[in-house]
């Protein structure tokens, strides 16, 4: 997201952050080495140990938020049905947000190739994503 909002000369006025809400997510754990190849990939480098976000430990990130994304439908749903700050926050997932149908399915513990098909995916949809979000300015 920030390379394309970069591109348009965009990165200084738009914050995008990133939180976890799956069970196992833990505030501080490692980022996956599968993750971080697939980002490396694509020329982006997350910094030394990079560290995951679990919302549960900051929902304060939901009450700062214009838009909140969600990968999944049943993602979507959990945010709103845990956290009562989503519950007054545009929400939708990724794919519905740049109107398309369907969920991108987290890739956790499948493999290179699987977080590969889902950066792919995500960049896809990255521009129709901020096309929708500079036309509700």
């Amino acid at each position: 997201m920030m390379r394309e909002l970069e591109r348009r000369g965009l990165a200084c006025a738009v914050s995008v952050s990133s939180a976890g809400i799956a069970p196992y997510a833990r505030d501080g754990a490692l980022v996956s080495l599968d993750t971080i190849l697939a980002l490396r990939d694509e020329g982006i480098d997350l910094g030394e140990s990079p560290r995951s976000v679990d919302l549960r430990r900051h929902p304060g990130m939901l009450e700062e938020a214009d838009l909140v994304l969600a990968m999944t439908q049943a993602q979507e749903a959990q945010l709103r049905e845990r956290f009562p700050a989503a519950r007054s926050r545009p929400v939708y997932t990724l794919r519905q947000f740049a109107g398309e149908a369907g969920d991108i399915e987290d890739p956790f513990e499948q493999g290179s190739e699987a977080f590969a098909a889902c950066r792919e995916e995500i960049k896809r949809l990255i521009p129709k994503v901020l096309e929708r979000m500079l036309a509700r300015d």
